[in-house]
Parts: C-alpha cells; sequence; structure tokens
C-alpha cells in the first residue's frame, strides 16, 4: 500500500489543489489528511487562494481515497460543506506487526507502546524521531509551513517515508521505519 499522507491545508485551494495532482502524479493508493482541512486558524495568516468552499470541492472529488481525523481547527460546521467524516480524533492502522496512528497532533494519544508509529501534523514542521515510547512522524503542512521547512507532505511504502515539497513534488527528507 502507498500512502500520502498530509496536514494543515488550512483552506487554501491553491495548496489544496497541488496535493490533489501530487497524489495522482504519485499513484497513492489512499490520501490521509491529519486534520485542519478548511479554517486556517486564529493564530495563522490567510493561505494563498483561501477559499473554504473551493478546498471542500476539491477533497470532495477525492472523498472516495480518503481517510481523514480532525484537526483541532475543523468543525462540526464543516462536515455540512464535506462528503466525508472528519469526526474521529485518531485512526489506527496495523502495518507490519505495528501500530500506525494517525492523528492531528494538538492531543497525544496516551496508549502508546514501543514499535508504534505516530504520524501528525499540527505544528507545521516536517519531522522524524525515534521517542521511549514510539517513532514520532510529522508530514508538515501543505499550506502554512513553519520554521522555514517546505510546503510539504509525506509519502509512506513499503516502509519508507519520504517527504516531498508540494510545490515541486520533489524530496526533501527521508527516513525508514
Amino acid at each position: 500500500m502507498k500512502y500520502l499522507i498530509a496536514s494543515d491545508i488550512h483552506g487554501s485551494a491553491y495548496y489544496c489543489r497541488l496535493l490533489k495532482e501530487r497524489f495522482e502524479e504519485e499513484k497513492a493508493d489512499l490520501l490521509i489528511l491529519l486534520g485542519d482541512l478548511l479554517y486556517h486558524g486564529a493564530r495563522n495568516a490567510l493561505p494563498r487562494e483561501y477559499s473554504t468552499l473551493q478546498t471542500a470541492e476539491i477533497l470532495n472529488s477525492m472523498k472516495d481515497d480518503l481517510v481523514c481525523v480532525r484537526g483541532n481547527c475543523d468543525s462540526e460546521v464543516d462536515e455540512l460543506v464535506l462528503g466525508f467524516p472528519i469526526g474521529a480524533e485518531y485512526c489506527v492502522l496495523p502495518y507490519a506487526g505495528r501500530r500506525l496512528f494517525l492523528t492531528h497532533g494538538h492531543k497525544t494519544p496516551k496508549h502508546l507502546k514501543k514499535g508504534d508509529v505516530l504520524f501528525n501534523g499540527h505544528f507545521h514542521v516536517p519531522a522524524f524521531e525515534e521517542r521511549e515510547d514510539c517513532t514520532y512522524v510529522n508530514c508538515g503542512s501543505v499550506s502554512i509551513p513553519k520554521e522555514n521547512s517546505p510546503h510539504s507532505y509525506l509519502v509512506f511504502e513499503d516502509g519508507a517515508l519520504v517527504w516531498k515539497d508540494a510545490e515541486t513534488g520533489k524530496e526533501f527528507m527521508r527516513a525508514a521505519l
């Protein structure tokens, strides 16, 4: 299975279109969105081509290929314009005898154990870190990156984690599980 993992679109129709293009180019099996889809958030400037309705339209066109968890900027009212659920705070997928915890990142699951992999966004900075209780992976932000990181997404396939620039599709970081 090939997953494209992204977070923090924050209502940018521009970066959402790019993400859709990258998903199609990558020929990924599933797009995993780690929250903060439509609203830009009170602490963020408006992202490029901010349009919650256009962003929802783009995402709805991909609804059969999505798994999504709720971010801190997502709300129940967002589900009125989205054709897929965003209510879950986390999702767990099995992978090679391990558990992949998919969260936004503003809340950390308390039941992680050694060998688990915690994927999130929220902080808008790509990261890979071996921790005492899990492996931590952050895909960065598609539309509002921080700490001079690129607009990013993550490709996960056969144990390889590859971070790519959403604007160019070029790899800028790599790790393995």
